[in-house]
């Protein structure tokens, strides 16, 4: 008995080990692919409901997803030293495409944020930036003395603005406070003094208020004021999140059932296939439900972070860890948003929000973190 025991263990081991080394082989993270599709799968079911159970939009996002996962995988099989190559290229690209948007995008509700191309491919450049600002800050530290001296942290800064500047114009402040965040996770981890730490904190304050009064647009500045008294006009500005949060409230612990929220479906809640879409989901799944997807992100991080610390190369370790703390940052305030915590901004819940070009960029961060985790044996300082 003991040995036919033993035997049958020794089997699922030796499957066990033949899987992990067919993953490797294809440089894929076997937790982080399975985290991945977990995600894509409860988005593809709350979107199912939150858009008015429209296969459409479900089979776009669908298609997205794949596309973005077989990006992932793509990616993965290159090593960190050939895309660290390729980084200044692609900074140069992605500033060009965000030029190309300022003076001849796509407008569409007001704001110029999309390269259209008819027939062809409709994308908003700022999402690429999301991925390429963390990367070339990364490529630019890791060549250099750390922690970064005022001289490296003022290049830094100025390869930051550009992007942020150009982003802010279209106007989309919540890309383009993500692209910011995601530059200066870079130099967080490359160790900057805590003392310009506090001191960019200190600064903030007199670059907020210029602009406050120079750079936001009204429907800006109106968000701010909805966040700070949403009652002040419940009909008007203040109605999404005081519907919001009554979606949130009224799915209790466990939920109305999948596909019997009401605030959604009877219309009350604007944007619920996209930035609400939290909100759909507590309503329909409760308190259980928005856990359960916390730990699924509560996961996913922790799994970047250990990608972070376990990475051989002064490059990756950067990299990896700003991809990490970015999509944190992507989590936190959308629910932040949408639970009145935080204004409005506009930044979607990630793999859940309905969006191709956000999704596509997320998924092919995720395949950056399976290249630096799997290419090991890459000693080389870049």
């Amino acid at each position: 008995m003991n040995t036919t025991f033993n035997r049958a263990l020794s089997s699922e081991k030796d499957g066990l080990r033949r899987r992990s080394s067919l993953l490797q082989r294809l440089h894929i993270d076997g937790q982080l692919m399975l985290l991945l599709l977990t995600l894509g799968l409860v988005g593809l079911t709350i979107l199912y409901s939150a858009g008015g159970k429209n296969w459409d939009l479900v089979l776009r996002q669908a298609v997205s997803f794949g596309i973005g996962l077989t990006a992932a995988v793509v990616i993965a099989q290159f090593n960190p030293r050939f895309m660290a190559r390729w980084v200044p290229l692609a900074y140069l690209v992605g500033v060009g495409l965000l030029l190309w948007v300022e003076f001849l995008g796509h407008t569409a509700m007001g704001a110029t944020r999309w390269i259209n191309i008819p027939g062809v491919v409709r994308f908003q450049p700022s999402e690429v930036m999301k991925l390429v600002m963390p990367a070339t800050i990364a490529w630019y530290l890791s060549g250099r003395s750390l922690p970064p001296n005022l001289k490296h942290t003022a290049v830094a800064l100025m390869l930051i603005a550009v992007p942020f500047v150009l982003v802010v114009r279209q106007p989309d402040l919540g890309t383009s406070l993500l692209i910011l965040a995601s530059g200066a996770f870079v130099l967080f981890i490359g160790g900057l003094r805590w003392r310009w730490i506090f001191g960019a904190i200190t600064a903030a304050v007199p670059v907020a208020v210029g602009m406050w009064y120079f750079v936001m647009h009204e429907y800006q500045k109106q968000r701010v004021r909805t966040f700070l008294d949403p009652e002040s006009d419940p009909l008007g500005t203040g109605w999404n999140i005081i519907q919001s949060k009554a979606a949130i409230g009224s799915g209790g612990v466990f939920g109305k059932g999948w596909l019997q929220g009401t605030q959604s479906h009877l219309d009350f809640l604007p944007e619920s296939h996209t930035d609400f879409i939290i909100a759909v989901l507590a309503e329909e799944f409760g308190l259980v439900g928005v856990a359960l997807l916390l730990l699924l992100y509560v996961l996913l991080i922790a799994r970047g972070l250990v990608i972070t610390i376990q990475a051989q190369t002064l490059f990756g370790k950067l990299l990896a860890g700003a991809i990490t703390l970015t999509f944190f940052v992507y989590v936190f305030v959308n629910i932040g948003m949408v639970s009145g915590l935080l204004p409005v901004v506009g930044v979607p819940l990630p793999f859940v929000s309905y969006g191709g070009t956000s999704l596509v960029t997320l998924l092919s961060g995720f395949g950056v973190l399976m290249s630096i985790h799997t290419h090991k044996k890459w000693i080389t300082k870049v």
